[in-house]
């Protein structure tokens, strides 16, 4: 096995996805695609055109119809649920548009809840927590609650909650859909810190200028990727 094939972390063959209705919609056609360690990728299209469908799938948030995906060279349909739950909570961090916090936990106690599946003890939790909040620059709010927190902070909270369990990649839908251009900015610094320091990053997004922070950009239209190329 080649040094090359050793990075490649997320690889799809002819992916598929269909959705069963009142009538039959193909969301993805025929997707090949690569993603290797360290990587930095902008998913862009339109709203429809598929990024986020193959999000979750790559995310296994969810199946693809038909075709290949394998997850660190080993092909998704041979993991069981709970070996597919695992991958979600310990290799991959989802971070979300609308930040996905509990409104009635503290910012603390939000980054938590990924480490409750693991057999951490108390103390390690709350060490493990204050550390990826202090690490997002969100270190003095951990007792706020959502509703005390700007949209920034909110953001901050769910990059802590998904660095915490140290994964090796991020997967972020639309992280800045809700926030200022100069939040996003700073939003947008933090992935790229955590992405030097080693993480592979994977961002939807129908903005260019979120893309543009990005190493490579992928470009989708009716269910097919239509460009891929790196950024210099």
């Amino acid at each position: 096995m080649n040094q090359q094939s050793n990075n490649i972390v997320i690889e799809t063959r002819k992916l598929n996805k269909i959705y069963e209705g009142d009538f039959k919609f193909h969301a993805l056609y025929d997707i090949d695609l690569t993603i290797k360690k360290g990587d930095m990728l902008a998913i862009m299209g339109a709203s429809g055109s598929g990024k986020s469908t193959l999000m979750n799938i790559i995310g296994c948030l969810d199946r693809a119809t038909w075709g290949e995906y394998l997850f660190n060279e080993k092909l998704i349909s041979e993991y069981t649920d709970n070996e597919l739950a695992e991958i979600r909570n310990t290799q991959i961090g989802f971070v979300f548009q609308n930040f996905n916090l509990l409104t009635r936990y503290s910012a603390l106690k939000n980054v938590e809840l990924p480490l409750l599946y693991h057999s951490v003890s108390s103390q390690k939790r709350q060490d493990l927590a204050i550390e990826a909040l202090e690490r997002v620059g969100i270190g003095d709010k951990l007792v706020n609650k959502p509703t005390e927190l700007s949209g920034g902070q909110k953001q901050r909270v769910a990059i802590a909650r998904a660095i915490v369990n140290s994964p090796a990649i991020i997967m972020a839908d639309e992280p800045t859909g809700a926030l200022d251009s100069k939040t996003s900015v700073e939003i947008m610094n933090i992935f790229q810190e955590l992405n030097n320091e080693g993480i592979t990053i994977i961002i939807v997004t129908h903005e260019i200028d979120i893309a543009n922070y990005c190493k490579r950009r992928m470009k989708m239209k009716d269910g097919r990727i239509i460009e891929d190329y790196e950024i210099n």
